[in-house]
C-alpha cells in the first residue's frame, strides 16, 4: 500500500483510483482549485464522481472549501493533522484580484473570536483580497 492509500484509509476514505488521482492533483497545486479546474484535468471523468470525491474529502478532513468571494467554491488540501475545527485550524486565505488565484496562508492563523452568548459559529472564513507576491513583482 502506498502513502496516499494509507492516508486515505486513515481518514476512513476508501482509496479508489479516482480518489487517489484527485488527491495527487490537489497535492501538486499551490493554489486552491475550483471543481471546473478538476473537471478540466480529468475531462473523461464524470462530473458527479469528481464532486462526490471532493465532498467525501471535505467531510473527512482531507480538503477544505474556500469561499473567496468570487462565487465559485475552491478546494485545497488540509494541513497535516488538521481536523478543520473552528477553534484550532483556521487560517487566512488570499485572493489575488490580478491573477484570480486563491492561496491558503496556513502559517497565518485566524485568532479565536469570542461571540456573544447564544451565538454558535459553524464556519469562519477570512479572505484577504489584493495583489499576490507573484503579480506584484
Amino acid at each position: 500500500m502506498n502513502e496516499i492509500e494509507k492516508f486515505l484509509e486513515d481518514k476512513k476514505v476508501r482509496p479508489t483510483a479516482m480518489r487517489i488521482l484527485i488527491y495527487k492533483f490537489l497535492a501538486q497545486k499551490e493554489v486552491a482549485v475550483a471543481l471546473t479546474d478538476i473537471e478540466n484535468a480529468f475531462a473523461k471523468a464524470d462530473r458527479t464522481t469528481l464532486y462526490r470525491t471532493l465532498k467525501t474529502f471535505e467531510e473527512n478532513g482531507i480538503v477544505h472549501q474556500i469561499d473567496d468571494g468570487t462565487g465559485i467554491s475552491k478546494y485545497a488540501l488540509c494541513e497535516k493533522d488538521c481536523n478543520c475545527e473552528i477553534e484550532q485550524d483556521l487560517h487566512l486565505h488570499f485572493h489575488c484580484s490580478n491573477c484570480n488565484e486563491t492561496v491558503c496562508l496556513t502559517e497565518h492563523k485566524i485568532p479565536h473570536i469570542n461571540l456573544p452568548e447564544g451565538y454558535v459559529a459553524e464556519d469562519v472564513n477570512l479572505v484577504v483580497k489584493g495583489i499576490c507576491e507573484k503579480c506584484s513583482n
